[in-house]
């Protein structure tokens, strides 16, 4: 009787014990302690500057064809006006950085590159705008999870420190355990996922970068191209 009763309870005991020891997510960030409170902002910082950067540099890196070709044509024909409006209508570094040479025409050709360079810097700063502080979170989040390491290490020793029976409890150890590991794997995600954030946007800087380049020498080769 007493064998049949145990296997129709077993199942369940199963069950809840399985129930009490699964894990999610959220459920495992809580263990990590206030670290983890960090580690989440660090990533959704991270997420919204690498979006807002995204859009930017996708804007800037708008293409049009017939752009310089209208650009040539605005200068051969003297419609100097009509040139800078066209650049404004445009709006993207490269054309920002072409009014500044046509403002600057009539003057001897070196002005007109250092001015065209001038702002092709200004431009560049604005699209690294926020690069620094992605490049701190891919070194930083890993660093700040270990730190969490230690700090679950250091409470688990204290807590051992103040059992007084003598005997070393698993409750004793869980806790800070839980912390060490919890914080060095969410310090570890969110590093790598802002490290390759980075050096994605560093390479469609440097894209927009060279553009700008050819641009530049686009635009110098008109002056120097006599009129026909």
């Amino acid at each position: 009787m007493n064998l049949m009763l145990i296997l129709q309870v077993a199942p369940e005991v199963v069950s809840e014990v399985a129930e009490q020891s699964s894990m999610n997510l959220w459920t495992m960030a809580k263990y990590g302690g206030p670290i983890m409170i960090v580690l989440a902002l660090m990533l959704a910082f991270a997420v919204y500057l690498f979006i807002e950067r995204l859009v930017t540099l996708k804007q800037a890196s708008k293409e049009n064809s017939t752009f310089m070709n209208r650009i040539k044509d605005y200068i051969y024909d003297g419609k100097i006006e009509s040139a800078i409006n066209l650049c404004r209508e445009v709006n993207t570094p490269s054309a920002r950085m072409i009014e500044k040479g046509i403002s600057r025409l009539g003057r001897p050709l070196n002005d007109v590159l250092v001015a065209i360079e001038n702002v092709g810097n200004l431009e560049v700063a604005n699209l690294e705008k926020g690069l620094v502080i992605m490049a701190s979170i891919s070194g930083g989040a890993p660093m700040l999870g270990f730190l969490g390491t230690v700090t679950g290490m250091v409470q688990t020793f204290y807590n051992m420190s103040m059992n007084n029976s003598g005997m070393i409890q698993l409750s004793d150890l869980s806790s800070g355990m839980y912390q060490a590991m919890v914080t060095t794997i969410g310090g570890l995600i969110v590093g790598i996922l802002a490290y390759f954030a980075y050096n994605y946007l560093v390479s469609r800087v440097n894209s927009v970068v060279n553009n700008l380049e050819s641009k530049t020498m686009e635009f110098m080769d008109i002056l120097n191209e006599p009129a026909k």
